[in-house]
């Protein structure tokens, strides 16, 4: 039974903003509508109920559904609300009527002229949104079970409105890929132009969806990481009975991630390849594939340090990763990008040009999306849906044999991980179920092409091959001897996979060379 979810719509509705949410409920007083026996006092007990709504707190909101339903199906039936006036108000309680005031003041819809003035007005009201959803069984059944635990259910349009409220202005499509790659696997590169909003978007995420900066961490990468002591802390030489914890906060986040399940926490590694990331990392990288233990020391020394003699990988800590690639940085092995999902973020000319016109300080979203916290992390661990995979399944034959020939082609996991993300895509954000070609694309994108590099000589052709596979259509000419695209965009089925590999080709006839990652 899913009836939580259908609670939070509506309380979701409410949330948005007083005046969307008094557009949202209709009819609820009108006399020709739907409530004709709306009685005069239990009006007012809805309209002080309507205000008090609470979704952390399930207990109240199930026992107000229930109160409204006892409403709606006429139990109360002491006034009729069309006869009613300021007087019989006020001969029959005066704190309703100085309640009716101060509601009227704080919402700020006029008088009706017989003392009531219509409330919440729209197309939809609570009473038939109950109605709709709900019959009378399912109401007078509703428990307050295991089921009602859990907050707010997850809304990735909520985060995408804060990030515009706040002078954040990502495209919908990235943060789609963004929050999507979270639910697929716990570890996600963030690669592209320095300044671009890597690290942003990666921070306003966590604070977002964080009831406090507990549940986050960001690690600027140091270039003399060689092991992993940075993030993991070591045994006291001195004093074996001693552990020190890394100053930056990286030990104690994964500890409170492991004692805090039904939480989500971060891990934000800013500038990851400033060192070799397989030095430091490789323990991360083990454990999240093998799903062992990391091990921290010798069992004898618990007590004392407070520090476990191992730690898992929990299931709600993610590890975000950004990079910048220029003469101070390191490329990553194959073995890493393997195990990750690859973010490339670009800014368009319209996009810096709506900055320069609009720009604006950026304001805080901390904890407004905190009570869909653990919504979000039972949607990491949902099962994924192996069905109606034809379409990618086939695509992703066509590129296995493509990249065979350079021995960039991908194995089980990358595999399984895609069909993974195919469906993690459709739950985040259900505008994609339809959009199959937009899905492969991300996954392209994301999971396949990120292991190129190479020669002119090993990657003129191979491009150009895998351009060929992004069109709806074989073309006799892809590029032009300088390496500019020559084909138009309605031919073009995997945009983002394509103007990649656009980019890349370019790079290799005026360069020699070529890679996925650019400055």
């Amino acid at each position: 039974m899913e009836s939580y979810k259908i609670i939070n719509e509506f309380i979701s509705k409410l949330k948005t903003n007083e005046i969307e949410a008094a557009n949202s409920i209709k009819s609820l007083i009108e006399k020709d509508n739907f409530e004709k026996n709306l009685k005069v006092v239990d009006r007012l007990f809805f309209e002080n109920k309507l205000k008090e709504i609470n979704s952390d707190n399930y207990e109240e909101t199930i026992s107000f559904i229930r109160d409204i339903h006892k409403i709606k199906s006429g139990v109360y039936n002491d006034f009729n609300i069309w006869s009613a006036s300021k007087t019989h108000l006020n001969k029959t309680n005066k704190n309703l009527i100085q309640r009716h005031n101060e509601l009227n003041e704080i919402i700020g819809f006029p008088d009706n002229g017989n003392g009531l003035y219509k409330s919440f007005l729209g197309e939809k009201n609570l009473l038939t949104f109950i109605k709709n959803k709900y019959n009378s069984n399912n109401i007078n059944s509703l428990e307050t079970s295991s089921e009602y635990n859990l907050k707010t259910t997850f809304d990735l349009n909520s985060f995408s409105t804060n990030c515009l409220e706040s002078g954040l202005n990502y495209n919908p499509e990235l943060i789609t890929r963004y929050v999507a790659s979270l639910a697929t696997k716990p570890f996600i590169l963030l690669s592209g132009l320095s300044g671009s909003g890597k690290t942003k978007l990666a921070q306003a995420f966590a604070q977002w969806i964080s009831q406090d900066e507990s549940q986050y961490c960001i690690v600027p990468v140091g270039a003399d990481w060689t092991n992993k002591e940075p993030l993991l802390g070591y045994v006291n030489a001195l004093d074996s009975t001693e552990y020190i914890y890394p100053e930056n906060g990286a030990l104690n986040l994964i500890i409170r991630a492991n004692n805090n399940p039904e939480k989500p926490y971060f891990l934000i590694l800013d500038e990851m390849n400033l060192s070799h990331v397989e030095r430091y990392f490789a323990d991360f990288l083990s454990v999240m594939e093998s799903k062992d233990n990391f091990k921290l020391h010798d069992d004898s020394i618990t007590k004392k340090s407070g520090v476990p003699h191992t730690l898992s990988w929990p299931k709600n800590l993610f590890v975000v990763g950004t990079v910048n690639i220029d003469e101070t940085t390191y490329m990553f092995s194959p073995k890493v990008l393997d195990r990750a999902n690859v973010i490339e973020f670009r800014i368009h000319d319209s996009e810096i040009a709506e900055f320069l016109k609009n720009a604006q300080d950026i304001t805080s979203i901390d904890c407004l999306g905190s009570d869909m916290g653990e919504s979000f992390i039972k949607l990491t661990e949902a099962e994924t849906n192996r069905t109606n995979l034809d379409g990618l399944n086939s695509e992703l034959l066509n590129f296995f044999k493509k990249l065979q020939p350079l021995g960039a082609e991908f194995g089980y996991r990358t595999a399984s991980e895609i069909q993974t993300l195919f469906s993690k895509i459709d739950l985040i954000n259900p505008e994609y179920i339809a959009k199959e070609d937009e899905k492969i694309d991300i996954a392209i994108m994301q999971k396949l092409l990120p292991k190129l590099h190479g020669s002119r000589r090993k990657l003129l052709e191979p491009l150009k091959t895998l351009a060929q596979e992004c069109l709806t259509e074989k073309t006799a000419q892809i590029f032009n001897e300088k390496g500019e695209s020559l084909v138009t965009p309605e031919s073009i089925k995997y945009k983002l996979s394509f103007e990649k590999l656009s980019r890349m080709y370019k790079n290799l006839i005026d360069n020699g060379f070529t890679s996925y990652a650019e400055a």
